[in-house]
């Protein structure tokens, strides 16, 4: 049997391995000229270590990627406890100084960042009462210890959050990162998001020696092995059909396995599935991801690797300190600090030159930080429908393993859900749809 897997991320190599482990004649199809989709890294003359375009780690509950790792031979995952915090405007907030402050350097007392990783740190933290603090972590507490509940998809995280941690604590706390994560669709999303995130973090976080991009290679040389025909900048337009064949372009597939984006499918298989069912798929909505990296001499944070922005007026959602967890020795000794958004297609930010981002950024980190650094380099990636809108829609609409097309199948990222995109679905996704094609041939 031929197969094609169309995309080479996380999902479609997984995939790849177990099918053609059966002996399989599997091919890839990448549209990027690199495999690894929103894993994948790049790495400049005097770096040692790949870095991701987007910022990337693990969880120690990550067990399928840490089970598939290990199945392959793969010995290069290993696990730290770095810093993180929130950052919070405190002119606009009653609070007491605290020695976070001085150890960050910020530039004035108008900002303050708070650790808020813990039941310790969330006691201690300055910005709410004793009581809104208690009311806040009998919340947490519940969704951390939950199993998954029915009513969770029924509730709106924004909605069940003030009803039970009271408006204060969830505004202090959450407001300002569910708008810059969901933007205009922040009170529409499901609790069971919210309970997924919650229930996934762990304070150890993941790595890999030599980046993410090394565990792609990794794989992807035992593909080879395995006489996987990987076609990397290859992007498909169309898919057809004949009798019991799909044809790309011109080559014939007894199956077709699609890990691609829900809306790029649905524009190249016009042709083979039923109006009705692009329909529905089309329903859906995203985010798109923008990412800008610095490259510098000094570090942005001090010490912390994850910083939350909860100050409404500083633009971009989270501050990435990859070499606050990563040593900088691995990248030619710089400091590399990752920028993140989620925004609409038809966002200013999204459509305007990688200058412009780059001049948005230092002159928002001019507002909170007073240490100097010099810029070695900066670099801006985009990712298309990085993020989907976990709402009531989704719910109804989102896409599964099978189609109307017998042989047709989707594993993509939208079927992580409740649990954010990462790779260790995209790698549980993998398995399970091989699974699923080696049962249904064994019948």
């Amino acid at each position: 049997m031929k197969i094609a897997i169309l995309g080479g991320g996380f999902t479609g190599l997984v995939a790849s391995y177990y099918l053609a482990k059966k002996k399989y004649r599997v091919s890839i199809f990448e549209k990027e000229k690199i495999l690894g989709g929103l894993a994948s890294g790049f790495k400049q003359n005097n770096w040692s270590w790949y870095l991701e375009r987007t910022y990337h780690h693990l969880f120690t509950n990550d067990s399928d990627i840490l089970d598939f790792a290990k199945e392959i031979g793969f010995n290069k995952i290993f696990f730290k406890k770095p810093e993180t915090g929130s950052l919070y405007n405190n002119s606009k907030l009653k609070s007491q100084s605290t020695s976070w402050q001085t150890k960050l350097k910020l530039k004035t007392k108008k900002y303050a960042i708070y650790p808020l990783d813990t039941p310790i740190d969330l006691l201690s933290f300055p910005l709410l009462s004793f009581s809104d603090k208690i009311r806040a972590g009998a919340t947490l507490a519940f969704l951390k210890l939950s199993p998954f509940l029915p009513f969770f998809e029924k509730e709106k995280s924004v909605s069940f959050l003030k009803k039970t941690m009271g408006e204060k604590g969830y505004f202090i706390l959450f407001d300002e990162l569910f708008r810059k994560k969901f933007g205009k669709y922040a009170e529409n999303i499901l609790l069971s998001f919210f309970w997924a995130r919650i229930k996934k973090r762990t304070k150890s976080l993941g790595y890999i020696e030599g980046g993410f991009q090394e565990f792609i290679n990794y794989l992807e040389k035992i593909l080879n092995n395995f006489g996987v025909k990987i076609l990397k900048d290859y992007e498909i337009k169309e898919i057809k059909k004949e009798k019991e064949r799909f044809i790309i372009d011109n080559q014939k597939f007894d199956l077709v396995i699609s890990t691609l984006p829900t809306l790029t499918i649905t524009k190249i298989t016009q042709k083979i599935f039923p109006a009705n069912f692009l329909q529905n798929l089309r329903k859906l909505s995203y985010l798109h991801a923008l990412t800008l990296i610095l490259e510098t001499d000094k570090p942005i944070l001090e010490k912390i690797y994850w910083l939350n922005i909860t100050a409404p007026e500083i633009p971009f959602m989270v501050l990435v300190q990859h070499t606050n967890f990563i040593d900088k020795r691995h990248y030619g000794n710089s400091h590399l600090a990752y920028f993140g958004w989620y925004l609409n297609k038809d966002d200013k930010l999204w459509n305007i030159p990688n200058k412009e981002i780059f001049n948005l950024v230092i002159k928002n980190l001019k507002l909170i930080k007073n240490s100097k650094f010099q810029i070695k380099n900066y670099y801006v990636f985009r990712a298309s429908y990085a993020q989907p809108i976990f709402d009531k829609i989704f719910l109804k609409h989102k896409p599964n393993f099978f189609t109307p097309i017998k042989n047709f199948y989707i594993a993509n990222l939208d079927m992580t859900y409740p649990y954010d995109r990462g790779t260790n679905y995209a790698v549980k996704l993998g398995k399970e749809i091989a699974i699923k094609i080696l049962t249904e041939n064994l019948r």
